[in-house]
């Protein structure tokens, strides 16, 4: 095995430990809570880039709905999939591999890296609201309301610590790559 697989797999297992770890904290506000799930998978894709980082959240989803308690609330299993958040849960997907494709497509370039992460962040936002709407029996509108807006400067800020945290530790990372 090359040293760069066994880096690659290192990497992809610390930071689904990450999103382990930090996922299930969450605070409840209507039927959708704050998490720092979304934190945790933006700073996969920026550090891992598109296909490590969706990756991570993959082994990550995986382990909740195989029924630890992972998921925000400290929950996990199918019903959890199925139930209001669902939605948001399948759109962490596209939104690591937006996330991580804008990082790795315009390494120098921050404002294209930024739309591309607000991109993943508004198509999460789309699957998790249609979900809802159709999980919880309300309109498009209500969900929107219930599932987007009161998370929104929330999920801005992760973002904005995501891309912080997220270069000093590519730059770290790169510089240790340097020398090993």
């Amino acid at each position: 095995m090359k040293k760069t697989d066994v880096r690659s797999m290192s990497l992809i297992a610390l930071m689904t430990a990450l999103m382990c770890i930090f996922g299930p904290m969450s605070v409840p506000i209507g039927p959708v809570p704050v998490s720092l799930t979304v934190l945790t998978v933006y700073l996969a894709a920026y550090i891992l880039g598109m296909k490590r980082g969706s990756l991570a959240y993959l082994l990550y989803l995986l382990l909740g709905l195989a029924g630890l308690p992972v998921l925000s609330g400290y929950s996990g299993g199918l019903g959890k999939l199925l139930g209001p958040t669902g939605g948001y849960l399948i759109g962490f997907l596209p939104m690591a591999m937006l996330s991580g494709y804008a990082v790795e497509r315009f390494p120098s370039r921050l404002l294209l890296q930024l739309c591309g992460m607000l991109l993943g962040l508004f198509v999460c936002y789309g699957l998790g609201t249609v979900w809802l709407s159709v999980a919880a029996g309300i309109s498009l509108g209500k969900a929107f309301t219930l599932g987007v807006l009161p998370f929104l400067a929330f999920d801005i800020g992760k973002l904005a610590i995501a891309v912080l945290v997220g270069r000093a530790v590519r730059q770290r990372m790169q510089q240790s790559l340097a020398f090993s």
